[in-house]
């Protein structure tokens, strides 16, 4: 990637995270591209040079999350060895990126309501890779011997399910951190699977 891409790239997330930020509070509705220019001291046009509307500057914030978290799941699975280490370390690194990034998050929670077309095909399409990750873990840890036989879908849409709604029940004033509640979710999660609990 060439320097100018680079400087590109930042850009575009500046505002993607501009966007998400203001989208949060207000509303996709009620957000205008004039407010996330101000927000970044850009004008109007400038926004639109890399985007050329809200619904795709939409879109890409929901593409970047995705993507990001195929990266993570993927960095999960190449770093540990062990299939239960791989899926606990997953769920936690899940659970730990949906907190740091639960505005985005929920603004894309359905996205069906959101998107349409070629926008909603990529998008379930990267979810639906994330998912496969995490149905190959389970299918691992089966043939393994380290998991309960299962009925893949139904295991990992109850984790997907579980980890998901932190989302909606964590406070940052509570007493756990993100890092704990993660690893407490993880370990309770896995016990459903294991054989030795």
């Amino acid at each position: 990637m060439s320097l100018r891409e680079r400087k590109t790239a930042k850009k575009k997330k500046e505002i993607i995270q501009s966007a998400v930020s203001i989208i949060g509070e207000k509303g996709y509705h009620a957000t205008t591209m004039e407010e996330i220019a101000s927000k970044l001291l850009m004008t109007k046009g400038s926004v639109y040079y890399y985007f050329k509307d809200k619904q795709e500057l939409l879109f890409q914030s929901q593409k970047l999350l995705l993507e990001q978290s195929l990266e993570n799941i993927k960095e999960v699975i190449k770093e540990k060895e062990i299939v239960q280490e791989k899926l606990r370390e997953a769920m936690v690194v899940h659970v730990e990126f949906l907190l740091t990034e639960s505005t985005g998050f929920e603004i894309g929670a359905k996205p069906e309501q959101l998107f349409s077309g070629k926008q909603l095909e990529e998008i379930l399409s990267l979810r639906n890779q994330y998912s496969q990750y995490i149905d190959e873990l389970i299918i691992e840890g089966v043939e393994a011997q380290v998991f309960h036989e299962a009925d893949v879908k139904i295991v990992r849409n109850i984790l997907l399910g579980a980890m998901n709604s932190v989302i909606e029940w964590y406070s940052t004033d509570g007493q756990k951190g993100k890092q704990e509640i993660a690893e407490l979710m993880a370990d309770y999660l896995l016990r459903i699977l294991k054989r030795d609990c």
